[in-house]
């Protein structure tokens, strides 16, 4: 039957069989009280009795565990449930209680199980539990008190007030209680050294240290291992220190007024850095702010800087004085103080630039040479020495000091630059402006120039187009074709940059001439080559644009030396004759200036026209167009040079051609013009001309190709004829070849033949005697192996005789040996044994059976008794006869009767 069926029946027939440590609930509906039953018992319901609990097994709390009831029964003082006056158990509603390990009990009416049966938590050590009250009550708890120099626990009352927090600290074992609810569990912190554990007070307290706190407040504790917070404290953030050394230094800001841990007052918003001599590392305050670690500042004995708003002997900076440190020294940068440089930072932003660092203003010492000296300038009034004598300088007084020497200025000078020396060659020169008088002049060398404390390097600007030819060095000589096939000046030359405060200085090419102009003094004066240019201040070169390609066009030559020949140009332009044939013209001009270079005013007209080549092509153009005008196409066909010349020329009063054409203005001389090409204009004209040509080339083209096609047939009919005499001689030697080849080819055969035979018949008797002595060397080596494999197997049978013959022989020795010893040992044994008991009682043992049973029988008045089991045999004979001669006297042992 299942248990379902078991229990219908239990409820139905009124009969319940209780086991042990069970228990069930029963109500007896005429009182209304239901009463708890436990077992092992068996219980008749009534008619009045239902079963409100089946049964139930006890609730058994094991050792080290604890339950939870609800509605706990009332107890007196001796622990016995208390009922009403009804019967009825009496429970503390709404309220409940802890039972720990005790024996198997049951659960009255009305009591109720919550949960499971929980294991009894344990605080490890560092571990604590923060506990709270719910309600009223008196706790106990431990007090240490030191009585004659020991040291004692002692328990002691606590009155509990609802909300009270406390904590129970391990290592133990916790025993929950009604009244106490468990916030949460607390680990203790591990404080590795070099850190430090930031705290908070929930509310005023004590902390663990005796310190008195205010709620809200924050403190560290430094000491290094497990921490276990108290329970108004409220752990932070694990504060890393920071460690210091001769390099690193930390900058600190405080951010309330304090006392930090070194004993130092600190007021809100004060700066102050600590270093290695304070303390090895340093972990910040609540009330300190790390603003950064400042690295040490080095200077070597050939440094030195400007320290601004250095502090004093109480750490406070003062503010807008400035002071000069010189190595050889290393310090650190203290808040307020910075380096100076060009631009003033304090710490912060030094601290936040990137590769600059705080070492962005420290200058190395002056060293002048001997070509070196500063320049000084005075921004407070001083008083040096310079010499004997004692010099006083005003605010905005300047002077040099001069190498060799190192020098580091003081407070009150600053060093406006470092000047050296100017090498200047027989050919150089620099300008130079006095700041004062504002007068500009120009220094040429040969020498070592250095700058006055009142003069400074000028920088002398000059057109575009005079900058462009001096930086790339452009020759008008080597240049010229370019200009001619009107090319630009060539634009792959690397441009560089002119120094502005060195002279200007150019060559003038050999034969050739350039004019200066100074605006000062409103001169010009001319220079001629081969000779080298120094411009003064004051003064600018006179820029040529000229005209240049084919036919000319302005402003293509961009100069400043012209050059005086003698030298040619060429033209292009049209010009027609008299039956109206317009023709293009090709001219090319010899041409030079004469000029006396001694006489200035004659020098002077070579500049007097801008465009010289402009000029002279117009002029010579409109004369040959004048000439040519007068005459027919046919006759300047025939005699264009003579016409040219003439109209360039002219002809003297003998009706001679003259030899030059000179122009009065600038002493330009032509002295000669070549007719480079005559090309017809007109279009109709052009073709004629084009076509004759072209009739004259094909004549000739074609007599050419005839006399080419003659000699063609000649050669190839020669080459035919030596092609096939070669080729009868190749076929006769090819046949001697063939009959050769036949030959040897039958030769080889035959040799073939036979060398296969006499190889198949040797080789045969090769085969059958390696087949021979393979069957030889095969039966020696079966015997060999016959004989190896049985001498083997008899070795292998005489070692296992042997071996078995000599483990027998060790066995026996062993079992005599055994034997021997064992005998050895009963013989002591047994003598031991004898020795030890005596002779005297070893008899007395023999004789003892026989003499009781012989006063036994004597006791019971039987002379003699046969006593047998009935299936061990008997011999009656000597039984009887025993019997006989007990009745007998004694005999001696001769048979002698006593």
């Amino acid at each position: 039957m299942s248990k379902e069926k078991s229990q219908e029946v239990l409820e139905t027939g009124g009969v319940i069989r209780l086991k042990p440590q069970q228990y069930i609930h029963i109500l007896d509906n005429n009182s209304g009280v239901t009463r708890l039953e436990v077992g092992p018992q068996t219980i008749t319901l009534g008619e009045g009795e239902r079963l409100v609990l089946k049964p139930q097994p006890m609730i058994i709390v094991p050792p080290r565990h604890y339950c939870l009831i609800a509605n706990p029964v009332m107890r007196d003082s001796e622990s016995v449930a208390i009922a009403d006056r009804y019967g009825q158990v009496r429970l503390r509603y709404g309220d409940r209680e802890y039972r720990f390990e005790q024996e198997p009990f049951p659960l009255y009416p009305g009591e109720e199980l919550l949960g499971n049966i929980k294991e009894l938590l344990v605080v490890k050590r560092n571990q604590a539990l923060r506990l709270q009250a719910i309600r009223d009550f008196t706790g106990t708890t431990t007090v240490a008190r030191t009585t004659a120099g020991m040291e004692t626990i002692e328990p002691q009352s606590i009155e509990r007030l609802a909300g009270d927090e406390w904590l129970f600290e391990g290592p133990g074992t916790y025993t929950p209680r009604i009244e106490v609810e468990i916030l949460e569990i607390v680990d203790a912190t591990i404080i590795k050294p070099n850190q430090a554990l930031c705290l908070r007070a929930r509310q005023d307290c004590i902390d663990r240290q005796g310190n008195p706190r205010i709620a809200g407040e924050k403190w560290l504790v430094r000491e290094a291992g497990a921490y276990l917070p108290g329970v108004d404290e409220e752990v932070g953030a694990i504060v890393e220190a920071y460690v210091l050394t001769e390099h690193k230094a930390l900058y600190l800001q405080a951010k309330r007024t304090f006392s930090d841990v070194f004993g130092r007052d600190r007021k809100a918003g004060d700066e102050w850095l600590v270093t290695y001599e304070d303390a090895e590392t340093h972990i910040p305050d609540v009330y300190e702010e790390a603003i950064a670690e400042v690295e040490v500042t080095t200077l070597n004995e050939r440094q030195w800087c400007i320290i601004v708003n250095p502090i004093d002997e109480n750490g406070k900076p003062q503010l807008g004085r400035r002071e000069i440190r010189q190595g050889r020294t290393s310090f650190f940068l203290h808040p307020g103080e910075y380096i100076e440089k060009d631009e003033d930072l304090d710490l912060k932003e030094l601290l936040e630039l990137e590769g600059e660092s705080d070492r962005s203003g420290i200058r190395d010492i002056y060293i002048l040479g001997e070509r070196e000296a500063l320049l000084l300038r005075a921004k407070e009034r001083l008083t040096e020495t310079e010499g004997a004598a004692a010099v006083t300088r005003q605010p905005g007084d300047m002077w040099t000091i001069y190498g060799p020497r190192d020098y580091v200025p003081p407070l009150e000078v600053e060093v406006v630059e470092k000047r050296e020396a100017i090498s200047l060659d027989r050919n150089e020169g620099i300008y130079v402006r006095n700041i004062q008088t504002g007068e500009l002049s120009l220094i040429r060398g040969p020498q070592a120039y250095l700058l006055t404390p009142y003069q400074e390097l000028w920088e002398k600007e000059i057109p575009q187009t005079v900058e462009k030819i001096l930086t790339k060095k452009l020759d008008p000589q080597a240049d010229r074709g370019r200009y001619r096939g009107g090319h630009n000046p060539p634009e792959e030359i690397q441009t560089q940059m002119r120094d502005k405060t060195k002279a200007v200085v150019f060559q003038v090419p050999q034969n050739g001439a350039v004019q200066v102009h100074n605006y000062k003094e409103r001169t010009a004066r001319i220079v001629f080559g081969p000779d080298l240019v120094m411009l003064e201040p004051q003064e600018e070169v006179t820029v040529l644009s000229l005209s240049g390609s084919v036919p000319k066009r302005p402003h293509v030559i961009k100069a400043l030396a012209l050059l005086l020949g003698p030298d040619f140009m060429t033209d292009m332009f049209a010009v027609e004759t008299l039956d109206h044939a317009r023709l293009q013209l090709r001219l090319s001009y010899n041409w030079y200036f004469d000029v006396d270079r001694d006489d200035e005013a004659e020098a002077a007209k070579l500049f007097q026209v801008p465009d010289f080549v402009n000029t002279a092509c117009k002029a010579i153009a409109s004369q040959v167009r004048g000439a040519v005008a007068g005459v027919s196409f046919e006759q300047f066909h025939r005699q264009s040079a003579q016409i040219i010349r003439e109209a360039v020329f002219g002809l003297d009063e003998a009706g001679s051609l003259r030899e030059e054409f000179r122009f009065s203005a600038n002493n330009l001389v032509i002295t000669n013009v070549d007719i480079q090409s005559v090309e017809p204009v007109d279009e109709e004209t052009l073709k004629s001309l084009q076509k004759s040509v072209q009739l004259a080339i094909k004549i000739t083209t074609d007599a050419q190709e005839a006399a080419a096609r003659n000699d063609a047939k000649r050669i190839e009919q020669e080459a035919k004829a030596r092609l096939e005499r070669q080729g009868i001689v190749d076929e006769s030697a090819a046949e001697t070849e063939r009959r050769g080849l036949l030959e040897l080819q039958a030769e080889n055969a035959a040799v073939e033949a036979t060398g296969r035979a006499s190889a198949e018949s040797r080789a045969k008797v090769e085969m059958a005697r390696i087949e021979g002595e393979a069957a030889i060397t095969l039966a020696q080596q079966e015997a060999e192996a016959a004989r190896i494999r049985f001498e083997a197997e008899s070795a292998i049978e005489r070692a296992r005789q042997e071996a078995q013959i000599e483990y027998q022989e060790a066995f026996d020795r062993l079992e005599l040996e055994k034997a021997n010893r064992l005998a050895q040992m009963n013989g002591a044994e047994f003598r031991e044994k004898v020795e030890a008991l005596g002779a005297e009682t070893i008899t007395a043992i023999a004789q003892a059976g026989p003499e009781m049973q012989a006063r036994l029988l004597e006791g019971l008045g039987i002379e003699s008794v046969l006593i047998t089991d009935g299936k061990s045999p008997i011999n009656l004979f000597g039984t009887a006869r025993g019997l006989i001669n007990s009745n007998l006297p004694e005999q001696d042992s001769e048979g002698n009767g006593q």
